[in-house]
């Protein structure tokens, strides 16, 4: 059996027309291409000061748009580092603060976490509605001061407390990502696969404003009680950070 396959030719105007071919500016499929911005991320997030177990401040803030290259340069070492699934993680966080710079991510949010004017630790999330918060990923760049708990949630904090959202939804690439928080936060889980994670198309494990209330914040205090104003040196100091260079795992 043989089969001939023959190239259509586009339809012709029903009718006749002034014009054959119309160029189309890219500011105009811009518009198109672009996710518009949630009004809600218009609210910022108030820096705070968190004092680390080895007695240093970790000032965590907002990130701003301009900082996007340098936080991309600090987690480009993990690609290649096939440990503790460091490499999904950095590679997926890569592509999101990426998007966030290209404009190609819907209501994208980063923080960040400086101590003594470098930058240890970043965490991401992303708006799915006014009502739901997509976590993303969270990487510290430092070891054993307890940085990714502390990032983890602030961006909670930031969804909850200062946005107003009802849920957070997680899901998780590694164990230690699981038992820290699918576990410690008492996460439930959404029946599966009529919902699923962004990422990959997971098992989404959730948290509700309830449980922030009720449960985390009461137990977790110690992680997200900070100090509040930062003082305007302090801040002023965060804003030409350094960045580590090589992984550290």
């Amino acid at each position: 059996m043989s089969f001939s396959w023959v190239r259509h030719m586009p339809y012709e105007p029903p009718m006749k027309v002034s014009a054959t071919e119309y160029k189309v500016r890219v500011q105009e499929i811009e518009g198109i291409l672009r996710p518009p911005e949630s009004p809600k991320l218009k609210i910022p997030y108030e820096p705070k000061i968190m004092k680390l177990k080895d007695g240093s401040e970790l000032i965590i803030r907002q990130a701003t748009i301009d900082e996007a290259p340098k936080i991309l340069k600090a987690i480009k070492p993990y690609f290649e580092v096939d440990k503790d699934f460091y490499d999904i993680v950095s590679v997926r966080t890569y592509a999101e603060v990426l998007g966030w710079l290209r404009k190609r991510i819907k209501d994208h949010f980063i923080l960040i976490g400086i101590r003594e004017g470098t930058l240890v630790g970043i965490a991401n999330a992303r708006l799915w509605n006014d009502d739901i918060v997509i976590s993303l990923h969270t990487m510290a760049f430092v070891r054993g001061l307890n940085v990714g708990p502390i990032m983890y949630l602030a961006k909670m904090e930031y969804s909850f407390d200062f946005l107003g959202v009802k849920e957070w939804w997680a899901t998780y690439e590694s164990y230690i990502g699981f038992k820290t928080w699918a576990i410690k936060l008492a996460q439930q889980q959404k029946p599966w696969p009529e919902y699923q994670h962004e990422l990959g198309g997971a098992r989404v494990y959730y948290n509700t404003k309830f449980d922030w209330e009720n449960y985390i914040k009461p137990h977790y205090k110690h992680w997200i009680e900070g100090i509040r104003p930062v003082p305007k040196e302090k801040l002023e100091q965060t804003k030409d950070f350094k960045i580590i260079e090589e992984p550290i795992v």
